[in-house]
């Protein structure tokens, strides 16, 4: 296999671990959005939350708060992101991870969130609803 997540985790390749248990590793990521940039990533290579089971789930979903209290006594930000991509568009690793990404009064990152609220009317969402519960 030739991701570059296992390759870390083996310690294939070097990184800057945070935490490590039986399960999960967290690294900061070499890219660094910010300082102290975190990802969160299982033990067992799956591509995906859709390739995710609920057991590996919550091994993974566990060391989240654990890590994110960890930066906030550290580095004290303002706020923080917990994001997850799933295939495109912006998943660049093809192995399941968590970004934790501290924020801070001057980082210059931006996530935009357009309020779409108006294009939906209650029936819409009632439909939407209705289809997701279905599949649940």
């Amino acid at each position: 296999m030739d991701c570059i997540f296992c390759k870390i985790i083996k310690g294939d390749i070097p990184s800057y671990k945070v935490y490590e248990d039986e399960n999960v590793v967290a690294f900061l990521d070499i890219s660094q959005i910010t300082k102290g940039h975190t990802l969160i990533v299982p033990k067992k290579h799956v591509k995906n939350v859709y390739e995710m089971d609920e057991s590996l789930a919550s091994k993974v979903f566990v060391a989240v708060p654990k890590i994110a209290n960890a930066i906030k006594k550290t580095y004290n930000p303002i706020g923080l992101n917990v994001i997850n991509n799933n295939e495109k568009p912006h998943q660049s690793v093809d192995h399941f991870h968590i970004h934790l990404i501290p924020r801070y009064s001057d980082d210059n990152f931006k996530i935009n969130f357009i309020n779409r609220q108006e294009q939906f009317n209650p029936e819409d969402y009632e439909n939407i609803r209705n289809k997701i519960k279905r599949n649940i």
